[in-house]
């Protein structure tokens, strides 16, 4: 997200990022999260005409829907473009929707068969840990993974070049993001880039890589749209479900077990 050399837009960008954060406040601490009214375990709600809601029950737990894949929660650990841990990832655990969780078991199936298991770095994620991003984008100062995820660029345009926005497609729970481990070398398959990385280098078209890396980027993109999955044209990572079941519902519960147990 950019840091704005202009004033009326780094004033609207600061008020966007308390109103964000003032959604994760409004039970608080101290006296006024003792007084705040109860709230239902799953609920809906409209803001700005964007729907946000706290129901879990349409998600599964991505392990146990899909066995053999191996995650790698990025967001939970602190080897990640912000250096920290997200907010909102409490447990280094991938959720998904029902219906995206069936499709990547329908492509894990067969991938298995080629020697190959899927490599999880994100599923679901919360508006929180969005919100979490856009703080961080505000902060011009703030540049301590810079020569991991974007060397070539300068922090002030992640936000006008879409790599940092105010909601993700992840958050509607159809999303993920992912690449191939080969069971034989028992190594992730080379992809000629890192996940997160924010530059052209990224996206799954680039010929700057080699002829093998580039073999291995269409091919995890060939079984997942096979499968039903719509590959991203900047990320060569990114999949998410074309037919998603919440394609305007945004999720707000945490990563955690019990969320779904709830």
């Amino acid at each position: 997200m950019k840091s704005p050399k202009n004033s009326k837009w780094l004033f609207l960008l600061s008020a966007f990022a308390v109103l964000l954060s003032g959604c994760g406040a409004a039970a608080g601490d101290g006296e006024n999260a003792a007084n705040a009214a109860p709230v239902a375990a799953a609920e809906s709600v409209e803001e700005d005409g964007v729907k946000l809601s706290d129901d879990a029950s349409g998600f599964v737990l991505l392990s146990e829907a899909v066995p053999d894949v191996i995650l790698e929660i990025r967001y939970y650990s602190t080897y990640n473009f912000v250096g920290e841990r997200i907010d909102g990832y409490e447990e280094p655990l991938a959720f998904l929707t029902k219906e995206a969780a069936a499709a990547l078991k329908e492509a894990s199936d067969e991938l298995v068969e080629q020697g190959y298991r899927f490599k999880i770095f994100d599923a679901y994620r919360p508006q929180k840990a969005v919100s979490h991003f856009m703080n961080w984008a505000l902060d011009p100062d703030d540049t301590r993974m810079k020569q991991y995820f974007y060397p070539e660029l300068d922090k002030d345009v992640l936000f006008p070049l879409g790599y940092i926005n105010e909601h993700s497609g992840h958050s509607r729970g159809s999303t993920v993001d992912l690449t191939l481990f080969d069971m034989t070398t028992e190594k992730e398959v080379d992809m000629g880039g890192t996940f997160d990385y924010f530059g052209e280098l990224s996206h799954p078209d680039y010929r700057g890589v080699t002829e093998e890396q580039y073999a291995n980027r269409m091919l995890l993109r060939d079984i997942l749209v096979k499968h039903g999955f719509k590959p991203l044209p900047e990320e060569w990572w990114h999949f998410t479900l074309e037919n998603e079941p919440y394609p305007d519902t945004y999720f707000t519960f945490p990563v955690n077990s019990d969320s779904l147990n709830r």
